[in-house]
């Protein structure tokens, strides 16, 4: 039975603040989870570093049911994005501990592939819709089949996911 001996919380990338929780076995065997909440990322790092990592240690890291159980159930305060998003972190590092202790990818510990891949899109943006298009025609030429078309506004000075620059969002 692994137990926890440890649950850090990792906030990376200043002015975004990523959130990763890193829980950590006595087998040395540790299992990452996300914890980004947009625009509420230094709540559940508080959330998940005050309330739910010190209720971590010494548990049974192959009892995700009981943890996710403890944890929905037992705050007063449940069931709201921060809470969620810091028991979803919970739930994804353990079981990430548990497929490494098994040496099996998660998804085959859930029962397997469920599908050969997956549509993707290419974002395609631009200061101007011409600008626009010419983006959407080189993914076009890549094979991509769905495209995402964004243009920039005139007269404003930025536009969400266009960039000034190589990338995407700024």
């Amino acid at each position: 039975m692994p137990r926890i001996t440890a649950a850090r919380v990792i906030v990376t990338s200043p002015g975004r603040n990523f959130v990763t929780l890193k829980i950590e076995t006595e087998a040395g065997i540790y299992g990452l989870g996300d914890a980004t909440l947009n625009g509420r990322e230094l709540a559940v790092a508080s959330y998940l570093a005050d309330h739910v990592a010190p209720c971590l240690i010494g548990r049974d890291a192959h009892r995700i049911e009981d943890i996710w159980q403890f944890l929905y159930k037992g705050a007063y305060w449940r069931r709201g994005p921060v809470t969620m998003s810091a028991i979803a972190a919970v739930d994804t590092a353990l079981w990430d501990i548990k497929g490494k202790i098994a040496g099996l990818p998660v998804y085959q510990l859930l029962g397997g592939a469920s599908r050969e891949g997956v549509m993707v899109y290419g974002h395609a943006n631009g200061r101007t819709i011409e600008e626009t298009i010419d983006n959407a025609l080189h993914y076009q030429e890549q094979g991509y089949k769905a495209i995402r078309l964004q243009s920039g506004v005139p007269g404003l000075a930025s536009t969400y996911g266009v960039s000034k620059d190589r990338y995407f969002y700024e």
